[in-house]
């Protein structure tokens, strides 16, 4: 178990507590809040793993470095066998559609599939830190058990993200075709020279909305789904690679 928000946050604490009876649960997650990190590593210093629970059946660490950290240390120092299972979230947030790139989530759930493990990020869309997780809990508890017992693929990952309120079911969906505007907000106060904050507006078009045969996260997302996209790791563009083919001739 990993996330973005820290070991602290609502998210992970209740997933962790839905899915212990599931098998041994390893929490190994940052110590404070990561968004946005992406697949992020930590490079110029180095990272301390404190142990603050053990149990029979769980043990805990705060990590001082990204959601990706999390997952390599936990593999490579920190658990001793190969999980069967990645789950990181759940997210206070969704990620769903462009936000796949960005989020420290599914940088972690990437990552998980670097390792070949089966990995799952759970994202909901609410950024409140005292979010109510009840409705979707039945359903992230459903497709991590439907993981476990059906391996996905090969460098495969799942994003999955739940919707405020009343849940009316899953679908399996694409990608949602989406991007941030208006980035930047310009101040200059209290000094002349100026700063700026990331805030951004979510710009969505559903034109083409079911194009290659799937509904977009993000429209699903709106209608009172859980989304389910499948995310893997090779960023080849194959459908451009035959266009390519003047570039062997240079």
């Amino acid at each position: 178990m990993t996330n973005d928000d820290g070991i602290d946050a609502k998210g992970i604490r209740e997933i962790t507590a839905a899915v212990e009876r599931l098998g041994d649960v390893a929490v190994v997650a940052p110590d404070g809040p990561r968004s946005a990190q992406s697949s992020a590593l930590t490079l110029e210093t180095p990272i301390r793993a404190v142990k603050v629970e053990e149990r029979e059946g769980l043990v805990r660490y705060a990590v001082s470095g990204t959601p990706a950290d999390c997952v390599k240390l936990a593999v490579d120092k920190l658990l001793g066998r190969r999980p069967s299972l990645l789950i990181s979230g759940i997210n206070h947030g969704s990620n769903a559609s462009i936000n796949v790139i960005y989020s420290g989530t599914m940088g972690a759930a990437i990552e998980g599939c670097l390792h070949d493990i089966p990995s799952v990020g759970l994202s909901l869309w609410s950024h409140d830190k005292d979010a109510d997780f009840s409705h979707c809990l039945p359903f992230f508890v459903g497709i991590v058990e439907r993981a476990l017992a059906e391996p996905l693929p090969r460098g495969v990952c799942l994003n999955v993200n739940a919707p405020r309120g009343e849940i009316k079911g899953v679908k399996v969906c694409r990608q949602a075709d989406g991007r941030w505007a208006n980035e930047y907000q310009q101040d200059n106060a209290p000094r002349p020279v100026p700063y700026y904050w990331l805030i951004g507006d979510f710009i969505y078009s559903t034109d083409g909305a079911e194009g290659h045969g799937y509904v977009p996260d993000q429209t699903a997302l709106q209608e009172g789904y859980i989304s389910v996209v499948p995310v893997h790791a090779d960023m080849t563009a194959y459908h451009a690679m035959e266009m390519l083919g003047g570039y062997e001739t240079l």
